[in-house]
């Protein structure tokens, strides 16, 4: 239970350090989104605002100021008027340098306004602000909290300090605010829902992550529980049979005979249990080294099966032999060894009298394909599914009679698996299990 307490504890703490990653991806990424989309909206605003300044900066250099020459005509565009005679003459007209969505505000040197028209911002004029220190920048500015403007304030110089001047440029950018408040308010709305989303994903995501783990620890503790049952029962009776040695000394080994005999069967099954257990345990290390040979199939598995061929007979059970496959193969030839017997020794045990067991070899999609197929009593569909599992067994109580622990088929699985190839078992039609194993050539 405290592994699994720990388990949800990593599964809460992958989902929040996931949840936090897709956030701030998220926030980064629509924060990005909408000062490009600001700026570019900006944009053109402000390269109205620049290019006004240089017209007018131009325009001030090529004329002679001799007394106050900035101001607004009746139209709202910004008018310089040129000396072409003399002091006394009247001043023309020269050019218009502004655009007329463009306010042009001339101030004094003390930031007064001296504009004779203010066309449209005439009554805000005590509204506007100005700071003499911030010049050819661009900023941001508010009439009454209500219009918003984007503006450029520089200096022109007259023909003497006394003619010097600011020049407030202003454009108004209500519409171009709302637009980008609303994508302020759909990226806030998209972001907010990303969160919402990251959040299941998240979710799904540590667990589908962590699941494996998950599912090793549940294999991990069935294994211990497993692994703990299956010592305790032969130690048990090996306690109980020696226990019952020490309470007769006198007796004659003759007469104990039963019980000897017990405890030495559960001992080598022990044996055979911790054997089987450091197979796998050295497996799951990827420890397991094949040393491969080139032999001759058929010939390989009709000498380790031959030996079997009397037992079965003693046990009036038939050993068939279909050996086609006649090709040399590289095999580990102490792990196929194995896998034959794990496999016959299991054909024998869940088999009846006048059952049979056939040995096939073929070569079939460029591969060997050894078939173990008997008789008996069969395998259920979900054993079928679960045959290859540790300690998994169709039958327990005929197992442990029969000596089995529930981990020959998984080392058989193992073997094959480290050769390369594929195991699986089948039903055989009418009754019995076909064991099928494919190898590389």
């Amino acid at each position: 239970m405290e592994e699994k307490e720990k388990l949800k504890f990593k599964l809460f703490k992958h989902i929040v350090y996931n949840i936090m990653i897709f956030i701030s991806i998220f926030i980064v990424f629509g924060l990005f989104l909408f000062f490009m989309i600001k700026n570019n909206i900006y944009a053109s605003v402000d390269k109205e605002l620049y290019e006004s300044r240089q017209k007018i900066l131009e325009t001030e250099e090529k004329v002679n100021f001799l007394m106050n020459p900035l101001f607004l005509n009746g139209q709202d565009s910004f008018i310089i008027f040129e000396d072409t005679i003399n002091e006394n003459s009247t001043y023309s007209i020269t050019k218009r340098l502004v655009n007329p969505n463009v306010a042009v505000i001339v101030r004094d040197m003390d930031g007064n306004i001296v504009s004779q028209n203010l066309g449209r911002l005439e009554d805000y004029a005590d509204y506007i602000s100005f700071n003499e220190k911030n010049l050819d920048k661009i900023y941001g500015t508010s009439i009454e909290n209500k219009y918003y403007y984007r503006g450029i304030n520089f200096l022109v110089l007259g023909s003497n300090e006394e003619y010097n001047k600011y020049v407030q440029l202003l454009i108004n950018v209500d519409s171009e605010r709302n637009l980008v408040n609303g994508y302020f308010q759909i990226i806030v709305s998209a972001i907010i829902l990303v969160c919402f989303l990251s959040i299941i994903a998240s979710y799904l995501v540590s667990e589908r992550t962590l699941k494996p783990l998950s599912d090793n620890l549940e294999k991990q503790l069935e294994f211990v529980q497993n692994v703990s049952h299956e010592l305790r029962t032969p130690l048990t009776i090996i306690q109980a049979k020696q226990e019952l040695l020490l309470q007769e000394p006198n007796a004659k080994i003759i007469d104990k005979s039963e019980e000897i005999s017990l405890t030495l069967n559960e001992t080598k099954r022990l044996s055979k249990l911790v054997k089987d257990l450091l197979i796998l345990s050295r497996a799951d290390k990827n420890a397991i080294s094949l040393q491969k040979e080139n032999i001759n199939i058929d010939e390989f598995i009709k000498e380790i099966v031959t030996p079997y061929v009397e037992i079965a007979e003693m046990q009036e059970k038939e050993i068939i032999f279909n050996l086609d496959y006649n090709r040399d193969i590289d095999i580990d030839t102490n792990k196929i060894y194995q896998l034959m017997i794990i496999l016959l020794d299991n054909a024998i045990k869940y088999t009846e009298t006048n059952d049979k067991i056939e040995i096939k070899t073929y070569l079939k999609d460029n591969k060997c394909v050894i078939e173990v197929k008997d008789t008996g009593i069969g395998i259920s569909d979900e054993g079928l599914t679960r045959v290859f599992e540790r300690f998994y067994r169709e039958d327990k109580a005929r197992s442990r009679e029969t000596g089995g622990t529930g981990l020959g088929l998984s080392i058989a699985s193992l073997i094959v698996s480290e050769h390369g190839g594929t195991i699986k078992a089948t039903h055989n039609k009418p009754k019995g299990t076909v064991f099928i194993i494919k190898l590389p050539k």
